[in-house]
């Protein structure tokens, strides 16, 4: 080797060095390849997942399909172009997989070849399933309900395009979900022959199936014989109140529809056959208008119409269920303390046994989700990811040996390893959450305190990895990271979701303060220097802290609030699920005034002096823009010193990357500002 090459190696290598001392920073997170939806092939030996990579200069994530042996071995990219390809299933003979791209059905060999289009469709094709004997692929499309050709919604797509008139009209609620305007449209399940085709709606009527707040993607299964479809709904008039998802079945031969829970007015969801077609498993809410009510998972038999609980006495959050290959066992996932547990239970237990319950965890690392079992059931395939790693998909053996990652796309990130906490807070209850330092902490300094809330409120922070609020980002800015999770958090058991509900500024305000006061005890913590940011229900307790910033123990130096709830009394005639006001404050304004009154921090606008950022999407229909814009004025008036930013682009998230960068730099800076200079 020449001097030359000797020297080039050497700067190479000190290269490497020196990125891999550098902290974690946006650009790292943005070049994060975003591993996901594993599914396995019908043989075990084969994993057909997506990769996402953003493109900055086109603002977008682009996402291709790829496969990799169950080993590690042998990963090929089947998809590539200009155009995300997502959504790889399998079909049953494990000889193609069906895709979607443009917005339509496709399938390809499983090598990549001979890709061949299957719906032509105007209104668009969305999550792809296949039936068991390989004749059709059920898909989603968003239609007009009173057109029954393809034609006709072409025509009402075409009208409405060349129009001048850009006038919404409704005569319904619901008429907007999340960050899109529906107008007259509806989703529909339809179904088309593998090979492409005529597509038919199964579904036909001015309803949607899925229904919204249920839907976890392709809510619908074949049975085993391919001969009918389960599928969702919400059968009453006024949906926007209403969180009762029904499932029902349909026959292909003559589309006749039966609701198979008819008696539960809560949510029901995620329906599956077991493989021998004796029974259909669904998950289940008991309680009407409460979406965040204890999930259950049903057994309704076919030939009965029985209908029995599996999970009794189990108080976790149950998702993502699959049968296993033999059908005697439901495994699925379930949030625990921070992590996302594998539980298993008898599809047929002995219901007359008096046991507390016949869950048992299987797997109990890690943040498991998108769960696949080998047609032996001896091995587990997955995605999962932590604080510290990227996602990527795992195996592991259902005894939990043999925990091994598949795909390694994101080795070589310098990380802040999370650190758990427990304290005391309202009540004397025990509260977990949190903790990040940046990767070159120095237990000598003194470092300024983030206090990161998360939304919901019946949600939490996890030992997972995001891309929106990515605590990474925020530690290896040089502070210090709290992340609480206060009552109405998930993973904590059923009463403590429920605590929330109208107390929305009491108890986990208790609890959240007591965090705070607990960690700033640790003497490289400068308890002169606190800042909180929030989204959604976070952001209504910035909010809230705002008129409450009175707490002996600490101030809060300068906050930051997202999309955050201000006024009550007004978010809840203009959010769209009225289901969710209804529950947490006990009706609406004009019927329960109190707990209205008693939480709006628009309430307590007196008080407001701490420096305040806020932010918020203009397509924001969960919680309206005019929540930040109200907030803003309020500061402005009362001369807080404040700052508002609307991207008018984005809706409750702030998800492209562009805007993604520049909504993280604005926050550090406002911290930078506060928290550090001076």
């Amino acid at each position: 080797m020449n001097r030359n090459l000797i020297a080039l190696v050497l700067i190479i290598f000190a290269f490497a060095g020196i990125r891999s001392q550098t902290p974690f920073s946006f650009n790292d997170l943005m070049n994060v390849k975003r591993v996901g939806d594993p599914q396995l092939s019908p043989d075990g030996k084969t994993v057909a997942f997506t990769t996402g990579v953003v493109n900055m200069a086109e603002n977008r994530v682009l996402t291709h399909i790829y496969t990799v042996k169950i080993d590690g071995s042998d990963q090929k990219q089947l998809t590539t172009g200009e155009r995300s390809h997502s959504s790889p299933r399998w079909s049953p003979d494990g000889k193609h997989i069906a895709y979607t791209t443009g917005g339509q059905i496709w399938t390809m060999e499983i090598d990549g070849d001979d890709k061949e289009q299957v719906t032509k469709i105007s209104s668009g094709a969305g999550n792809p399933v296949w039936s068991p004997d390989g004749k059709w692929i059920a898909f989603n499309s968003d239609i007009y309900p009173e057109c029954n050709s393809d034609d006709c919604n072409k025509a009402e797509d075409d009208k409405a395009e060349t129009s001048k008139v850009k006038a919404k009209v409704t005569e319904r609620l619901l008429f907007k979900h999340w960050n899109e305007w529906r107008d007259r449209k509806r989703t529909h399940v339809f179904v088309v022959s593998s090979k492409g085709g005529a597509a038919t709606d199964l579904t036909p009527g001015d309803f949607d199936s899925p229904p919204y707040g249920a839907s976890t993607g392709a809510d619908y299964a074949f049975s085993p014989d391919s001969r009918e479809l389960v599928f969702l709904r919400n059968p009453d008039k006024v949906e926007a109140i209403s969180t009762n998802s029904d499932v029902y079945t349909v026959s292909l031969s003559n589309k006749i529809q039966k609701n198979i829970t008819v008696t539960n007015k809560g949510y029901d969801a995620s329906p599956v056959y077991t493989a021998d077609g004796k029974y259909i498993l669904f998950r289940s809410q008991p309680t009407a208008t409460f979406e965040a009510d204890r999930w259950r998972i049903m057994r309704y038999n076919r030939s009965t119409g029985e209908t029995v609980e599996l999970t009794r006495g189990f108080d976790l959050q149950p998702d993502n269920i699959t049968v296993s290959p033999d059908g005697r066992t439901v495994y699925f996932t379930a949030g625990e303390r921070g992590k996302s547990i594998i539980f298993s239970v008898p599809v047929e237990p002995d219901l007359r046994l008096r046991s507390a319950t016949f869950v048992k965890p299987v797997i109990t690392r890690g943040f498991a989700g998108d769960l696949n079992v080998t047609p032996d059931g001896r091995t587990f395939v997955f995605s999962s990811s932590s604080m510290i790693a990227p996602a990527e998909i795992w195996r592991v053996n259902a005894d939990g040996s043999g925990l091994t990652a598949i795909t390694r796309g994101n080795n070589g990130l310098r990380l802040s390893n999370a650190e758990e906490l427990v304290w005391k807070g309202a009540l004397n209850s025990s509260i977990h959450g949190f903790l990040l330092k940046p990767t070159n902490f120095d237990p000598n300094r003194k470092y300024p305190l983030i206090v990161l809330i998360h939304g919901g409120p019946q949600g939490a922070w996890n030992d997972n990895w995001g891309y929106r609020w990515n605590p990474q980002i925020f530690a290896n800015a040089g502070y210090i990271v709290f992340m609480p999770n206060p009552r109405g958090s998930t993973g904590y058991g059923q009463k403590f979701v429920n605590d929330i509900s109208a107390d929305w500024g009491g108890k986990a305000f208790i609890d959240i303060k007591n965090g705070v006061a607990d960690v700033i005890k640790r003497p490289y913590i400068d308890k002169t220097k606190i800042g909180a940011a929030g989204a959604s229900y976070g952001g209504y307790m910035v909010d809230w802290i705002l008129g409450h910033n009175n707490d002996p123990r600490f101030k809060f130096k300068t906050l930051v609030s997202h999309a955050g709830v201000y006024n009550l009394e007004s978010m809840a005639s203009t959010t769209e699920e009225i289901w969710f006001v209804n529950w947490e404050f006990k009706g609406m304004p004009w019927e329960n005034p109190v707990n209205y009154q008693r939480w709006s921090p628009h309430r307590f606008v007196n008080n407001f002096n701490t420096p305040t950022l806020v932010t918020a999407g203009e397509l924001d229909f969960r919680v309206p823009v005019d929540q930040s814009l109200q907030l803003f004025t309020a500061l402005q008036l009362k001369n807080v010193e404040s700052k508002l930013i609307v991207f008018p682009d984005e809706g409750h998230w702030i998800l492209k990357p562009q805007n993604s960068e520049f909504w993280y730099k604005n926050v550090l800076d406002w911290f930078e500002k506060h928290l550090r200079e001076g």
